[in-house]
């Protein structure tokens, strides 16, 4: 059976969506029902030094609002804090807090179980092959986990 160029995309695709699913239920079960993915894309921004509103939505190519939302509903939860700047008074600097840093181990250790389990379900050698071609294909840089606005990107094309 021959695919398309779109269908390998939309496996891809789905094989990320499936990943992701998954480790958002598993961290539900383990007690974080209020985590979703975007929470864990400004997490890790964060913590790479994303200290302000501005700079969160720069980094996530998103509204300055609408990281201002986002810091507001992580700070609710208690994944990330507001600290005073050591070198400005005036300014808040944002930083992700322990619970925060538990989210992101526990949902690194979550990625870990479900590759085992797809390990499992066509063969380690199996999902070691296909890891090597898709670095192969697309790079051994990972994708930055601060960036899940790159499909809204402008590419300098007419609207």
């Amino acid at each position: 059976m021959s695919r398309s160029g779109a269908d390998l995309a939309l496996l891809l695709l789905g094989g990320f969506r499936t990943l992701v699913d998954a480790a958002i239920a598993e961290l539900d079960r383990r007690g974080f029902e209020d985590v979703r993915p975007v929470h864990d894309f400004a997490m890790r921004a964060i913590a790479a030094g994303a200290d302000s509103a501005s700079e969160l939505g720069r980094r996530l190519s998103i509204s300055k609002q609408s990281a201002a939302r986002t810091i507001a509903v992580l700070q609710e939860r208690g994944y990330v804090a507001r600290d005073t700047d050591p070198d400005d008074a005036r300014r808040k600097r944002l930083q992700v807090t322990p619970l925060g840093y538990e989210v992101m181990r526990q949902g690194e250790a979550i990625f870990d179980e479900l590759r085992d389990q797809w390990g499992k379900q066509i063969g380690a050698a199996e999902l070691e092959t296909l890891e090597a071609h898709l670095s192969v294909l697309v790079g051994t840089l990972p994708v930055r986990f601060d960036t899940p606005g790159w499909m809204a990107r402008d590419l300098g094309e007419p609207a």
